[in-house]
């Protein structure tokens, strides 16, 4: 990408222009819009075993695959049967991954991007066409308009950690969106999709002519109270991790601990 900036930036003072902003930009469009928060407005639009390559060492994707499987697989209900389900797992519990979490909800990804209140610089809701980001690495069928294609999909095989050790198909490098089954009740509450990359470092906002994706930029001054607006429409920690671990925060909120 050059200097220039090619995708759309939009600023939100408050949650109802947050809302109009997007009526102004998708009430045309007929695809799936998914959309995701992050705290930091300048982050790029990379997942953690890309993003932070550069300052950690991580080690080979199928050595860390390994070694989840050997510490997780007697704690889990259900197992994973392939490399995919393998990864939304590991993302699931903080593994690096090449995958980037997306929501159907522009309220839950707002509430990601303003859930760290206190550091004081502005957030961002990206949101993203998927089926423009396919087209951009040549997925795409001409028989169904909107497609996004599953994991067990041909073009997506490619991106498994099986096929990744063994190079197959590595013309298809660039991040491409993919539908995964909803494995697990976070997942559900957050409705959640991912991208996934290749073995390629490309944002996803610097591909191609950025008609695929916009930046909503929400001020420091103005997170507190959006967040506020979001509680009044129930949009929490507990509904978004409806899990034990998340009730303490709801009853202190309750100012009842």
């Amino acid at each position: 990408m050059s200097e220039t900036i090619k995708y759309e930036i939009r600023e939100v003072e408050s949650l109802s222009s947050f809302i109009t902003k997007l009526e102004e930009d998708y009430s045309s469009y007929n695809g799936s819009v998914w959309y995701r928060g992050q705290s930091n407005a300048t982050y790029k639009l990379l997942p953690s075993y890309t993003r932070d390559k550069e300052t950690k060492r991580f080690a080979p994707e199928t050595t860390l695959l390994s070694a989840f499987k050997q510490n997780a697989i007697m704690l889990t209900s259900k197992q994973p049967t392939n490399s995919f389900d393998w990864m939304f797992l590991m993302q699931h519990y903080g593994i690096p991954t090449r995958l980037l979490d997306w929501s159907e909800s522009p309220l839950v990804a707002l509430y990601f991007a303003l859930e760290n209140i206190n550091n004081s610089i502005d957030a961002v809701v990206w949101s993203l066409k998927p089926t423009e980001l396919n087209k951009i690495a040549h997925i795409n069928n001409t028989s169904e308009d909107f497609f996004i294609p599953s994991c067990d999909d041909t073009d997506v095989l490619k991106y498994s950690i099986d096929n990744m050790k063994l190079d197959i198909g590595n013309t298809g490098s660039l991040p491409i969106a993919v539908i995964a089954s909803r494995n697990n009740v976070r997942i559900q509450a957050q409705q959640g999709v991912f991208t996934i990359h290749y073995k390629g470092n490309e944002p996803i906002e610097e591909l191609s002519n950025g008609e695929h994706i916009i930046k909503y930029i929400i001020k420091n001054e103005n997170k507190e109270t959006i967040l506020k607006q979001l509680s009044l429409l129930g949009i929490n920690k507990f509904q978004l991790f409806p899990e034990l671990s998340s009730i303490k925060d709801v009853m202190s909120k309750r100012n009842l601990i």
